[in-house]
C-alpha cells in the first residue's frame, strides 16, 4: 500500500499523475504536461508544479478528458485500485467519457476493410498519389 504524505505536504505533479495510474511512466507524465494535456486548476502548469489535495485536474487522454479533485498524494506507486482513491472523478466527466466509449464501440473500424497486404495494383496508387 503507497505512503500517504499528510494534506500539508505538496508533490510534483508529474510524479502524482505516475502514482495515480494516468501515465505508465513519469517522463510521459512530463511530456503530457508540456504539450498542455494537463491543466491545474484550469491553468497550463510545468511538470515540476507541486499539488496539494483539493486541487483541480484536467486530463486529456486521447479522445477522453479526465476532471478531477486530487484527494490525497502518493509517494509510491501503487496497484490501480489504491490508485484510484487519490483522485474523486466529477459526476459530468464520469458520464461524458462513458458516452464517447459506447459511441466509440458503435462506429465502425476503418481498418476493417483492409484484408492483408496490398496488391500490386494497390502499390500502384499509393504510389500515384503520394508522389503527385
Amino acid at each position: 500500500m503507497p505512503t500517504e504524505t499528510p494534506s500539508s505536504e505538496k508533490m510534483r505533479l508529474d510524479k502524482w499523475l505516475w502514482a495515480a495510474r494516468f501515465f505508465k511512466t513519469r517522463s510521459l507524465a512530463t511530456q503530457a504536461i508540456e504539450q498542455g494535456r494537463v491543466k491545474l486548476n484550469g491553468d497550463r502548469v510545468k511538470p515540476a508544479r507541486e499539488i496539494r489535495p483539493q486541487d483541480r485536474l484536467e486530463i486529456q487522454l486521447g479522445d477522453y478528458v479526465w476532471m478531477l479533485t486530487v484527494r490525497a498524494l502518493s509517494m509510491q506507486r501503487g496497484p490501480a485500485p489504491v490508485a484510484q482513491q487519490l483522485y474523486a472523478e466529477a459526476p459530468d466527466s464520469i458520464a461524458r467519457r462513458q458516452q464517447q466509449a459506447s459511441e466509440h464501440k458503435l462506429s465502425e473500424n476503418p481498418a476493417a476493410a483492409i484484408k492483408g497486404r496490398p496488391t500490386k495494383r494497390d502499390r500502384r496508387q499509393i504510389h500515384r498519389f503520394t508522389d503527385a
